[in-house]
């Protein structure tokens, strides 16, 4: 099974085998630290795996050596390495459906950040959305289209070899979860692959993406309570095919917490799609142009007194330091000037509580919105020097007022 991730800090597009699905936000994850083991790179995008995923490989050894040890018994205790094969031969499909939402999305131009394989499947982060929504139907269906081909493909190998056999059962199990990995990943709701299809479709007849984002997830949302209360009952009744008498308390507490963790999954991720949708859609209100605090130039030799009294004439809240030719130096840190005491103050020259200006704290004023988040992300400060396209000052830029005015965009509702 596969969930889209949109979640957590500066949501990217994501695809898993569950989704692709697109995101925009606060600092990104590092690939390195939380990304797991790094196995490769195809098509120039890491592929990691995470450490839960060895759990959920353990668990799949486990299960299908028991289902092994009941076709074929005379295997002992080799059918653990048989299971393990099938283990890694199931995620292998799984990184082939992420393949495909890749390779979907760098044909249409969207950088791909990477692709994991975790605890229910994987996910393809990518950087950017889908401009049109027959490209947001394209990017989410090929997924699962490749899990029909591959069970397709395992079909055909399995006539080719004698039923009751290693192979044979092999070929049967990995056809029987590509199946399930495409059915299930084709429920029309967020975050899977079916509700970004359904998005892209709602987003066609509106004209509104933010519609159909929150028509998919309101779905998804539908399908985890369906999930949570339906699957134990299908196990209970016989419907999935087994035999309601052999159904023990450990089974009915087993698919009890796998019910409750999909549900989990899938509520989580689509509430996750709709604040990272409405994200995106406050995220051009953020303008360093009018985040910028007015401020007010002063030599590196000005008392703390004097310059403050220059920015209340000006009505200015912020202090940059420049040189005798005006050219700024350094940034009067507003923590700084906070900690000094006010009878000091005309005793403490500027220079004292100035950071020195990087070429990365200089922003430009015309930056907005993800263009804005990126460059402060790329080079962290407490405040930053806004200059004009020309290289005027225009002002100063703190990190505090940017993240109020984030958090303030996230808090108003979406307009469907």
């Amino acid at each position: 099974m596969n969930e889209d991730d949109t979640s957590g800090d500066r949501e990217r597009p994501q695809s898993g085998t569950g989704g692709a699905n697109p995101g925009g936000g606060k600092p990104r994850r590092s690939d390195g630290p939380g990304g797991g083991i790094l196995m490769g790179r195809p098509f120039g995008v890491p592929v990691y795996v995470a450490p839960s995923w060895f759990i959920v490989a353990a668990l799949i050894t486990w299960v299908f050596g028991g289902q092994l040890d009941r076709v074929l018994p005379e295997l002992g205790g080799v059918r653990y390495l048989v299971s393990l094969f099938f283990a890694v031969a199931f995620y292998a499909s799984v990184l082939v459906h992420e393949l495909a939402h890749t390779i979907a999305a760098l044909r249409f131009k969207l950088p791909v950040r990477r692709i994991q394989l975790q605890f229910f499947g994987g996910v393809s982060e990518i950087e950017k959305d889908s401009e049109t929504p027959g490209r947001e139907f394209i990017l989410a269906f090929v997924g699962p289209l490749l899990s029909l081909v591959l069970s397709g493909v395992f079909y055909l190998g399995m006539k080719a070899v004698e039923p009751g056999t290693v192979p044979g059962v092999l070929l049967a199990g990995l056809m029987i979860s590509n199946l399930i990995v495409a059915a299930f990943n084709l429920l029309p709701g967020l975050p899977l692959d079916g509700g970004r299809m359904l998005r892209a479709v709602v987003w066609k007849i509106t004209g509104k993406p933010m519609s159909g984002t929150i028509a998919a997830a309101w779905v998804g949302r539908a399908l985890a309570v369906t999930v949570l209360i339906g699957l134990p009952l299908l196990t209970h009744t016989g419907a999935l095919g087994n035999a309601t008498e052999d159904i023990g308390g450990m089974e009915t507490v087993t698919d009890a917490l796998l019910a409750a963790i999909l549900a989990a999954i899938i509520w989580t991720g689509a509430g996750n799609s709709l604040r990272m949708a409405r994200l995106r859609e406050h995220l051009p209100e953020l303008e360093a142009r009018t985040l910028t605090r007015r401020a007010v130039p002063v030599e590196s030799d000005t008392p703390l007194s004097e310059a403050l009294r220059r920015a209340n004439e000006a009505g200015a809240r912020a202090l940059v330091v420049v040189d005798g030719h005006g050219d700024p130096k350094a940034l009067v840190r507003e923590t700084a000037i906070v900690g000094v005491p006010e009878h000091r103050r005309p005793w403490v020259a500027v220079s004292g509580l100035a950071q020195e200006l990087t070429e990365g704290m200089k922003v430009s004023a015309e930056l907005a919105g993800e263009a804005l988040l990126d460059r402060l992300r790329a080079s962290p400060a407490t405040e930053y020097l806004v200059v004009e396209e020309t290289g005027e000052i225009y002002g100063v830029l703190s990190t505090a007022d940017v993240e109020r005015a984030f958090v303030a965009a996230m808090a108003r509702p979406a307009s469907s």
